[in-house]
């Protein structure tokens, strides 16, 4: 096997995946990059170590298993670089701390991942950063917002949860404008499905714990950057020292190779499971982008490749009772958090507390759900029993 060229533009998403970033001749001939456990990094010379010559320094600045990732990621995301963080939470903080400093602000999209407002609320808050949210669906009219000290905007497309769809190349376009960086979360997409700095963001994050994984079974995250800001982010990562363990590192790579077909079929599986929800009696709205029914499925339609296994919907009213008998007896179904494994999973939720720039009433109870890759008639009737027990729930109440 020959090595590839470092951009090779000219070949597929999913050849991409399978190839980039190893090279089975330095790993004497084994397909993949092994894990590589340690710190200290020997030099043949005194004038070597002094200079740092060599590929590798110490093992917090990289590794050959952890540069294959990087390098395979830069690869698929069309970054100038990335760095690898211990959770996707950990680039989300990694990321707004390569480009935000003590009197700097920031603005964050209403429907942002609840813990990246825990820490702008929290830490950055502390440090001198003032955060302000916004509605997610405001577009270019974001430049209304900025400051002349506005350093960075954060957005999440689709929004966490609640599924808001932003249109992230005209916030990109209004924000560049007045020289502030781009972020985004872009775990729901993937930059299969969403190619990130192609659509204007600087920073790209991405939890690998989701679909990278697809086994519920490590926490890593991904960041991203452009020309402009992969220098900082590099710095402050060197400073942090956030790296992640060469196990979890490991599992990214092996993961990454069969990303493209697993998300296939995690978005096949939801699209009709979300069809089948769409249809039922109970159910007053599915929020899915990729449905035509969906607010912003034409943002989604311009600007997206294609969509995940992750979704919500707003039940007509019930109590909160019909909806506890409705998960409890499910048997396919977890509960937990996280998603992007093989399991199908379903949590409630209630953005309304914490929501400040837009207001969060749907009028019924909301679920998220991760289609997994289980057959979809076995998770319909598992589905089907429980509404079965939310109706008769609601029943016994009235």
């Amino acid at each position: 096997m020959s090595k590839l060229p470092s951009k090779p533009d000219h070949l597929g998403d999913s050849t991409r995946l399978v190839h980039a970033g190893r090279d089975p001749r330095e790993q004497h001939g084994f397909v993949n990059t092994p894990i590589y456990r340690g710190s200290t990094v020997l030099y043949p010379t005194t004038d070597d170590l002094l200079h740092r010559r060599g590929r590798y320094s110490y093992g917090t600045k990289g590794t050959p298993t952890t540069e294959a990732l990087e390098t395979a990621w830069t690869e698929v995301a069309g970054a100038a670089g990335t760095v690898l963080a211990p959770s996707g939470l950990a680039a989300v903080t990694l990321a707004l701390t390569s480009c935000l400093k003590a009197g700097d602000h920031l603005l964050v999209t209403d429907s942002v991942y609840r813990p990246t407002r825990h820490f702008c609320d929290g830490m950055l808050k502390k440090f001198g950063v003032e955060t302000t949210y916004y509605d997610p669906l405001v577009g270019a009219g974001i430049e209304a917002l900025m400051r002349p000290n506005t350093a960075a905007v954060f957005t999440e497309a689709p929004g966490s949860q609640s599924f808001e769809m932003q249109d992230i190349p005209a916030i990109a376009e209004a924000a560049h404008r007045r020289g502030a960086v781009v972020i985004m979360d872009n775990t729901w997409a993937t930059p299969l499905f969403f190619p990130p700095h192609e659509r204007g963001a600087d920073i790209a994050i991405e939890a690998g714990t989701k679909y990278l994984s697809g086994g519920s079974d490590l926490l890593l995250g991904m960041v991203s950057a452009n020309e402009r800001c992969f220098k900082a982010l590099r710095d402050a990562y060197d400073s942090f020292a956030m790296c992640p363990g060469p196990e979890d590192v490991f599992l990214g790579l092996r993961g990454l190779r069969t990303m493209a077909l697993r998300l296939r079929e995690h978005e096949k599986q939801a699209l009709d499971m979300a069809r089948w929800l769409a249809a039922r009696p109970e159910v007053a709205q599915v929020l899915h982008p990729a449905l035509e029914t969906c607010p912003g499925h034409d943002i989604w339609k311009r600007d997206f490749k294609g969509s995940s296994g992750l979704f919500s919907i707003i039940l007509k009213p019930c109590s909160g009772k019909a909806v506890a008998a409705m998960l409890d007896g499910l048997a396919l179904f977890g509960m937990g958090f996280s998603w992007g494994g093989f399991e199908s999973l379903v949590i409630p939720f209630d953005c309304a507390s914490y929501r400040t720039a837009t207001k969060w009433s749907p009028g019924g109870h909301a679920l998220r759900f991760h289609i997994g890759l289980e057959d979809l008639d076995d998770l319909k009737r598992d589905l089907d029993a429980g509404f079965a027990r939310l109706k008769d729930a609601d029943a016994r109440a009235a």
